[in-house]
């Protein structure tokens, strides 16, 4: 054996196809560390919404005492006395002196009353000397005409607070029971609180009619969707913002056909929506799709590139913010109706010739493929004055309920879907409208049928 055959065997120099996989390789195992650590922050622990390290240095809180400072707040007197109280000198000071008095002030209190009130109705029962029918009286304070056994009822301002405490501040049922009790002595079950939103729902029904029925009229809708939950089973909740109402639906389905159920298949009007695809199988809208996604997806893809990958990232972030800044101009009056149309017609060209080139980079080419789908709906708020450039409008509606979500998860039968899918419009829609969600529903739980109070009065 020849002693030259221990030497190393010489490595032969890589081929052009070797490197480019090499380099590839490197580029992904980069990008997989950066991935893998991104993920681990974003597994937060008990303190959710963390940034980080505070700042070694921070600024004080609060506002900057000076001339910037602006008024001092303080609390109104109040609208009405009610009762009067003494608040007499002690006889002798703690130095052993005796108290002259000077001057009498005054000192307000605004509290809240804690005490039930326990109502009998007299209901007074006749029949008709005509049709032998029964006939039986109703105060306006009833909620319901039912006697006998369930004849001992929650008012319908307790009804109301219980319905808004569940649906907008997020309490479960057992939470909805214990706060009555500790804060009115007022007794009330799990299943009371439960059927109350039923009953709730069921009055205002023809309510949520009309809200759909506004929201499909109005000249622009925003929405959105989220996972939801009916007895364990996956589902959504819908929800489509209008100029002055908002409409929520919880569907087993998730797409176009739930959602014309609150848009309406021929809806003509402005759809400000994410960009998913089954908002644009509204083919006689005009579609707007929401450029702070479009911006965010930027963003991670320029977090996330590697060399020259960032360059169209960046790219299409500066187009998106050119636009933004034009619409800010426009509002503000320095560019007029023509001039921002003009500037939108050469941001759209821009974006074109961006989205056209071919990429090396996956991620950045799947990013171009979709501008290049959605081009004709990415600057119609330059357009039209009054489109939103995002559906912040819904995701700010849908907040309340993803709140919701953690706590009780959704809900358990179809009838707990369709009241809150209901009462959620309900009470949204009044917050609208300058009405109280609170005297409005507990109007409605006093109302007999066909003299419902009306959201909309200018529409009868």
């Amino acid at each position: 054996m020849d002693a030259s055959s221990n030497d190393p065997k010489p490595v032969s120099p890589a081929c052009a196809g070797c490197a480019e996989r090499d380099r590839r390789i490197a580029e992904l195992e980069a990008r997989i560390a950066r991935l893998e650590a991104f993920a681990r922050g974003a597994k937060r622990q008990a303190a959710p919404f963390s940034k980080g390290s505070p700042k070694p240095d921070p600024k004080p809180p609060g506002r900057k005492s000076g001339e910037d400072y602006g008024t001092h707040h303080r609390r109104a007197l109040p609208p009405r006395i009610d009762e009067v109280l003494e608040a007499p000198l002690p006889q002798h000071c703690p130095c052993g002196g005796v108290v002259v008095e000077k001057q009498v002030v005054q000192q307000y209190q605004t509290e809240i009353p804690r005490t039930v009130i326990y109502r009998q109705f007299n209901v007074h029962v006749g029949e008709c000397c005509k049709c032998h029918g029964r006939v039986q009286g109703r105060h306006p304070l009833q909620t319901s005409d039912a006697l006998g056994a369930a004849a001992s009822q929650i008012g319908p301002d307790a009804q109301a607070l219980a319905v808004q405490l569940n649906k907008e501040a997020g309490l479960s049922h057992g939470k909805v029971k214990r706060f009555f009790k500790a804060a009115f002595d007022l007794e009330m079950g799990r299943a009371t609180s439960c059927r109350v939103m039923l009953r709730a729902a069921q009055r205002c029904e023809p309510v949520y009619k009309v809200i759909v029925r506004r929201v499909q009229q109005s000249p622009f809708i925003v929405p959105d969707e989220t996972g939801w939950r009916i007895g364990g089973i996956l589902a959504w909740l819908h929800v489509a913002v209008g100029a002055d109402a908002t409409a929520y639906l919880v569907h087993f389905q998730r797409g176009f056909e739930a959602m014309v159920e609150l848009i309406g298949e021929d809806y003509e009007g402005f759809l400000t929506h994410d960009g998913w695809s089954p908002y644009m199988r509204f083919i006689c809208a005009i579609h707007q799709t929401c450029l702070g996604h479009l911006l965010r997806r930027a963003h991670e893809l320029e977090e996330s590139a590697v060399g020259g990958a960032v360059h169209f990232p960046r790219q299409v972030k500066a187009i998106f913010k050119e636009a933004l800044a034009v619409r800010d101009r426009r509002d503000a009056g320095e560019l007029t109706m023509q001039e921002a149309i003009e500037q939108a017609k050469i941001l759209a060209r821009q974006m074109i010739e961006l989205a056209c080139r071919p990429r090396k980079n996956a991620e950045n080419e799947r990013f171009a493929k979709h501008l290049w789908i959605l081009q004709e709906c990415l600057f119609t708020f330059l357009e039209f004055e009054g489109v939103d450039a995002t559906n912040h409008k819904a995701e700010q509606a849908i907040r309340p309920a993803t709140a919701n979500r953690k706590v009780w998860g959704g809900n358990r039968t179809e009838a707990g879907a369709q009241a809150q899918s209901i009462l959620m419009s309900v009470i949204r829609t009044a917050a609208q409208r300058g009405i109280e969600a609170v005297d409005f529903i507990s109007s409605t739980m006093k109302a007999c049928f066909g003299r419902l109070p009306q959201l909309f009065p200018d529409t009868g």
